[in-house]
């Protein structure tokens, strides 16, 4: 038995999400720009490399959760033995903090936490795992080295940006999951805006980004579906000092920036009060 390996796996927003075309297999590509944040879940690990056979278990303290394949860091754990061609029996434990179905990327960065805990074992880089974690979900090889990038293609293509992001947000979640896949599926051809900006603001912080270079072409069709969402961006841009505000990825996470930490804590506590339904928190580009 080797000795237990933890992690903290961070959430992500989309600063945008413009959708470039659409591959002959159906997947959409992408131009956004992924920004962790500090919002984690952690996990916990424990191999046995002398097992018989292959076994993955799993533990959270969200009851909701899934435990079987239908897990993404189950999964991940699965797929990496069958890779290496490991017969090991994994544990997980897996303390959830990022809300599900919320656009922030809970599912697929926990399944590369396990994708690096696991390369941990091997002596393996995490970066020779993009095409595994690939195979998991598009937004998985980010998360393999969570630092602020444009994330191009179906989410292979990583550039890790050489510039100051010290952003500051409110983040609303409503009380609904929004499957990606319904979203996708109902997003139509003139929705899509194309590239962004060839080139990015030199400071990403509370100056530097303004409404304009936020667009996610996903948000109009989540709205219509989840009209929570676009009663939360509302409720957030009508907080004190609150700059910019879209929503992160297919939703239904909104966020919005602020000048300072303070007034995003406030911001965050002043929501809560008026909806509380959703939850609320306050977050930073880490």
């Amino acid at each position: 038995m080797t000795k237990p390996l933890e992690l903290l796996t961070p959430a992500k927003i989309n600063l945008f999400l413009r959708i470039t075309g659409r591959r002959p297999d159906g997947y959409h590509e992408l131009d956004s720009l992924f920004l962790p944040i500090s919002l984690f879940d952690r996990i916990v690990i424990d191999a046995d490399d002398g097992a018989a056979a292959r076994a993955v278990s799993i533990r959270c303290n969200w009851p909701e959760l899934p435990l079987d394949d239908h897990n993404l860091a189950a999964r991940a754990a699965r797929l990496f033995m069958e890779d290496r061609g490991l017969h090991w029996r994994v544990a997980i434990d897996l303390h959830k903090e990022i809300p599900a179905g919320a656009g922030l990327g809970g599912g697929s960065s926990d399944a590369a936490g396990v994708l690096r805990l696991m390369a941990r074992l091997c002596g393996i880089e995490a970066a020779a795992l993009i095409p595994l974690a690939l195979r998991l979900g598009a937004d998985v090889p980010f998360f393999l080295d969570p630092r602020p990038a444009r994330v191009g293609g179906i989410g292979e293509r990583i550039a890790y940006l050489d510039r100051d992001c010290s952003l500051d947000m409110a983040i609303g979640v409503p009380p609904v999951a929004v499957p990606t896949a319904e979203i996708y599926r109902h997003l139509e051809r003139h929705q899509w805006s194309g590239p962004g900006p060839a080139v990015l603001p030199q400071m990403l912080d509370a100056t530097g980004v303004t409404q304009d270079l936020l667009i996610n072409d996903l948000e109009s069709v989540a709205v219509a579906r989840y009209p929570q969402i676009g009663e939360i961006k509302v409720l957030l841009q009508d907080q004190p000092a609150a700059a910019a505000a879209m929503m992160s990825g297919s939703g239904g996470a909104v966020f919005a920036l602020f000048p300072t930490a303070a007034r995003a804590q406030a911001a965050a506590k002043a929501a809560a009060l008026r909806m509380p339904g959703a939850r609320f928190f306050a977050a930073h580009v880490v």
